[in-house]
């Protein structure tokens, strides 16, 4: 197996990069070769400083980087010596089985659109995470490929979601419900009005209806629909309200040698929460739709995030992800 790395991409490259990739090859790197895209000289001067053994990886120079200002557009197609482009022009020609970046989502969506395709029946890959529920984990889809979703996108998110869910997640009869501000189908914009109304006449699915953003947490979805700027708001958010949270109770349990010993009981459950809640662990999201797998790393990454990452591109190849959701597409089109 041969994972494709954005050694350029992200708020905190390369160095979270290159010591999240090392950490990867340490934790789970049996069968697999990382290659890091960059500029070579850049990743050797790091890796020294890091003190990381660049032994283990391929490394392939990449001059040219795309900024998180670039226009995807003109990114995807002009910047072609650039590690987000030449690392998914790699896996459309099969040298690489899937591609790892934390580097710009809107360019990143539109090159892989451009170069990688999508499978048949999909127009527009949609970003899916998995995100923490009260009875279970729920994929959240779209969470920042697509800003401006029409009706029909916001139903085939649907549809692909739910296809994951069950293929991947192992969901029976997978319920999928559509973010809204009222759980009444006559709530919402014209636009999410009319998704309703597809997603619910949408024979491939099990739709719940609307589902107001105070209760997804609570897990009883096993998919969540909305348009890429919602579905980064709420993404965010919650990341934002967990940490806040945690680091409340924090100060709470600190506040004298009685809640320091209540501390002591519930340290491990704590610990627990804290896992659940890190965005961290779970890495980055797959671009469902897209021929083949391409994962997106938080912007923020840190090297957990990364070596996690890399785990989520190994998982979508051992359960051939890409093919799957071709094959479950087509029975459902039949």
């Amino acid at each position: 197996m041969k994972i494709l790395l954005d050694a350029m991409g992200g708020d905190n490259a390369p160095q979270s990069v290159l010591q999240g990739a090392a950490d990867a090859v340490k934790e789970f790197g049996d069968g697999m070769t990382i290659v890091l895209l960059g500029d070579v000289a850049v990743l050797q001067k790091t890796a020294a400083q890091l003190g990381v053994d660049l032994t283990p990886f391929e490394l392939v120079d990449c001059k040219e980087v795309v900024e998180m200002h670039d226009d995807p557009v003109k990114a995807a197609r002009h910047k072609t010596d650039s590690s987000l482009v030449k690392g998914l022009t790699m896996l459309k020609n099969g040298e690489g089985d899937a591609f790892v970046s934390a580097g710009s989502t809107g360019a990143l969506h539109v090159a892989t659109s451009l170069i990688v395709r999508t499978i048949k029946g999909v127009k527009r890959p949609a970003l899916a995470t998995p995100m923490p529920g009260v009875k279970q984990n729920f994929l959240l889809l779209d969470c920042g490929a697509n800003a401006e979703c029409r009706a029909d996108m916001l139903n085939a998110f649907g549809t692909m979601g739910s296809v994951f869910a069950e293929k991947v997640m192992g969901r029976t009869q997978p319920k999928v419900a559509l973010i809204n501000n009222g759980a009444e189908d006559t709530k919402g914009t014209p636009i999410y009005r009319e998704a309703h109304q597809k997603l619910k006449a949408n024979p491939c699915i099990h739709f719940m209806g609307n589902i107001e953003p105070r209760y997804i947490m609570d897990g009883e979805a096993d998919v969540v629909v909305c348009d890429g700027f919602v579905g980064n708001v709420v993404l965010k958010l919650t990341e934002g309200v967990a940490k806040t949270l945690l680091g409340m109770l924090k100060t709470v349990f600190k506040a004298n040698l009685l809640t320091k010993l209540c501390y002591l009981g519930i340290r491990g459950g704590l610990t627990d929460l804290k896992r659940m809640l890190d965005s961290e662990e779970v890495g980055g999201a797959p671009l469902l739709g897209a021929a083949k797998p391409v994962i997106k790393a938080h912007g923020s990454s840190k090297a957990k995030g990364i070596k996690n990452a890399v785990r989520q591109a190994r998982i979508c190849v051992e359960n051939d992800l890409c093919g799957t959701m071709e094959r479950a597409l087509a029975e459902l089109q039949n």
